[in-house]
C-alpha cells in the first residue's frame, strides 16, 4: 500500500528544465559547441557536478566541470527566477495534501539553486513534509544511485515500499527503482521513451495521475 509520495523538481513539478537547456546552449556555443538532447538526455536528473563532468566530456568544452558551472550559474540565476510550476503539479500536490497524504521532494538541486527557483512559490513548498536535495550531506551519491530517495523515505518515517516516486529523468527512475519504490514517469517530450522502461507507469503530464491509485477521490477541475 503507497501511502507516502515523493516528488523529483525540476521538469516534475516545476518547469526549469527549459532553463537550464538554454544556459547551457549558450555555452556550447561561445565554444562552437551544439548541445542538443541527444547530451541533455546523458544529464538530466543528475547532480551538477555529475553532469558538468559528462557535459564537458561530451562536447569536449574547453572548462573544467567547475568553471563550466560557475558560467552557467551566471545565466541561471536570471532564469531560474521565472520558474512556473508545471501542469497538474500544484493541483495534485493540494489534492494530496487536503487528504493528509504525506509528501517530500527529492531532489538533485543544490539549495542554492532550489531557493532561487522556488522564491515566488513559497506557500506552495510549505506543503511538502520534507525536502531533500543533492547537497544535502546524507546524500552520499547522486541519482542514478538510491540515496536521495533512502534519505527523503527516512525522513519521512516511511518504508521504501510504501513510497510512490515521480520523476521526469530516466535517472531517477533508476534510483527509485533501486530504492525499492514504485515510480512514475513523467518524461519531456523530447526524450525517448525507452529510456524509461523501468518505471511502473509512464505519463505524459502529472494532469493525467488519478489518485483513486492512492485510495483517494478524484480531482476536482
Amino acid at each position: 500500500m503507497i501511502t507516502h509520495v515523493i516528488y523529483d523538481l525540476d521538469g516534475l513539478l516545476l518547469d526549469t528544465e527549459r532553463f537550464y537547456t538554454e544556459a547551457t546552449r549558450d555555452i556550447a556555443r561561445r565554444y562552437g559547441k551544439t548541445f542538443d538532447w541527444s547530451v541533455k538526455s546523458l544529464v538530466i536528473g543528475k547532480r551538477a557536478l555529475d553532469s558538468a563532468t559528462i557535459l564537458t566530456q561530451s562536447l569536449g568544452l574547453p572548462l573544467s566541470p567547475v568553471e563550466y558551472l560557475s558560467e552557467r550559474n551566471e545565466v541561471l540565476s536570471r532564469l531560474l527566477l521565472l520558474a512556473e510550476p508545471q501542469p497538474g503539479a500544484v493541483q495534485l500536490t493540494e489534492h494530496l495534501h487536503r487528504h493528509r497524504f504525506p509528501q517530500a521532494i527529492a531532489s538533485s538541486s543544490d539549495r542554492r539553486t532550489f531557493e532561487i527557483k522556488t522564491s515566488r512559490h513559497r506557500n506552495w513548498f510549505s506543503l511538502f513534509h520534507c525536502i531533500v536535495l543533492g547537497d544535502d550531506p546524507a546524500v552520499v551519491h547522486g541519482k542514478p544511485a538510491p540515496d536521495i530517495f533512502l534519505v527523503a523515505a527516512s525522513r519521512l518515517n516511511a518504508a521504501p515500499e510504501e513510497c510512490l516516486v515521480f520523476e521526469d529523468a530516466p535517472s531517477g527512475v533508476q534510483a527509485a527503482k533501486a530504492a525499492g519504490m514504485q515510480v512514475i514517469a513523467v518524461p519531456d517530450p523530447n526524450m525517448d521513451r525507452s529510456a524509461y522502461a523501468g518505471a511502473d507507469r509512464i505519463l505524459n503530464q502529472l494532469t493525467e495521475f488519478d489518485p483513486s491509485f492512492l485510495g483517494l477521490p478524484p480531482l476536482t477541475p
